[in-house]
């Protein structure tokens, strides 16, 4: 091997770590400059400790990872519909889980679907008719964070349904959903648990952390004062649109990387996906033509090298 082949493997070998730093940045999001990097409570024995379990986290949710990505492979030469819920309580972590599945997916394959409220002529619609147009079509994996099932949760609790409409609710929901499954719709449902005292912890670091305030709106403070309306409310929707053809799958989620690593792991268990053989590629020599300069970019047009 050349010192020219060394350095371009060097090179390739820095644009992978580049890469997988994005996990890592989302990582300090989550938990802290200092949490991840020798800020841990405890003695050096704890300090080791915490330092192993990260890297092991870190090793297996890019091994889950990788069989994402063989799942999407599988997904769109299979030409699939997969349909995956994602609900439960405000900062139970739900959008932490989605990031890790959709961070090495193709996004044209697999998506989020995040709905706001609905506006007024939404109101007026069959409730389930804006969710139609965001399910997938063959090839597509679809995630909503959080869907149509707001409304056995906090439009119940805040008193944004009547309970004629919250009723109709409950009668329309099995058979919507039976209806997805039997139009060829993988359809997976997952509500993240999380104790009264972790949320409560998880609102306090949203309120001490500038860069988390953006998360809290008033709807979640009221939710965190109306915990035992949520409680009955999930209550009585886990019982009442459990059924065989789209159960509901819970996940303990007071520990955020178990509860995504156990997620990811589980959602990998329901899908017979298989690894799909790709072509080889090989990179074609580029062309070059003897009459053409590159012509250089006029100095105001560039950004300041700050960094």
């Amino acid at each position: 091997m050349t010192p020219g082949d060394e350095e371009l493997v060097r090179r390739i070998h820095r644009e992978v770590a580049d890469h997988y730093d994005e996990e890592l940045e989302l990582a300090i999001e989550d938990d802290g400059w200092h949490a991840l990097f020798g800020g841990d409570a405890g003695g050096d024995a704890d300090r080791q400790a915490q330092r192993e379990a990260r890297q092991r986290y870190f090793r297996e949710l890019f091994r889950l990872q990788g069989e994402l990505v063989k799942l999407q492979s599988w997904v769109v030469a299979t030409g699939q519909k997969v349909v995956i819920l994602f609900e439960g309580r405000d900062a139970a972590g739900k959008g932490g889980v989605i990031k890790r599945i959709t961070q090495r997916l193709n996004p044209r394959v697999c998506r989020v679907a995040a709905l706001p409220a609905p506006n007024d002529r939404e109101r007026t619609q069959w409730y389930f008719q804006r969710y139609v147009s965001h399910l997938p079509a063959a090839g597509e994996i679809v995630l909503f964070d959080r869907s149509w099932y707001n409304r056995a949760g906090v439009e119940r609790v805040m008193g944004f349904c009547t309970d004629d409409q919250y009723e109709e609710f409950f009668r329309t929901v099995p058979e919507f959903e039976k209806m997805l499954v039997r139009s060829g719709i993988r359809l997976i449902k997952y509500w993240f648990s999380i104790s009264d005292e972790e949320q409560h912890l998880r609102f306090l670091s949203r309120i001490e952390d500038p860069l988390k305030q953006w998360k809290l709106s008033p709807m979640d403070l009221e939710s965190r004062r109306r915990w035992e309306a949520y409680t009955k409310a999930k209550e009585i929707m886990l019982a009442r649109t459990h059924i065989p053809e789209a159960r509901w799958w819970v996940v303990h989620a007071d520990d955020k990387k178990m509860a995504r690593l156990n997620c990811i792991h589980h959602l990998l268990t329901l899908i017979p996906y298989r690894e799909v053989e790709q072509p080889s590629v090989v990179l074609p020599a580029r062309e070059r033509s003897p009459d053409y300069s590159r012509q250089p970019v006029p100095e105001e047009m560039m950004v300041p090298e700050v960094y």
